[in-house]
């Protein structure tokens, strides 16, 4: 399977990524550029978006490009750091790259955009089994 092709069958198997309604926005190997509107029930107590929200938007991106090396890809360390609060109606871009590849191992960061301006930085580590994409 070619390496753009992998994100998008993911995304047509990830209930949760299409409920987010994120959209790929662009893909190759080693990089995946996702972006998603907030909507209202994706607001937290403050009337700002939930953290999870741009994390969830910032992990599919990492696992996406992760994959784009033809073998199943799985995360086994990921933190982010909060920049900016979110609005209902923002639109928000999360491109990953990855930073460092090794034999099982990738190393990620995930920048989160609103516009140019970067609203979350998200860091991930991704373990790469034997099982090629099909």
């Amino acid at each position: 399977m070619k390496a753009d092709e992998i994100p998008h069958k993911m995304l047509n198997q990830d209930a949760y990524s299409s409920w987010l309604g994120i959209e790929i926005l662009e893909c190759e190997i080693g990089r995946c550029k996702v972006g998603m509107t907030i909507r209202k029930d994706m607001l937290n107590s403050m009337d700002k978006a939930h953290g999870g929200i741009s994390y969830s938007l910032a992990d599919t991106a990492f696992g996406f490009a992760a994959n784009t090396h033809g073998k199943y890809a799985v995360s086994i360390e990921t933190s982010i750091n909060h920049i900016e609060a979110l609005n209902e109606g923002d639109y928000i871009v999360a491109e990953s790259v990855i930073e460092s590849v090794k034999n099982k191992l990738g190393f990620n960061i995930i920048e989160v955009k609103r516009g140019e301006e970067l609203v979350a930085l998200f860091k991930g580590v991704v373990y790469r089994t034997n099982k090629n994409w099909e």
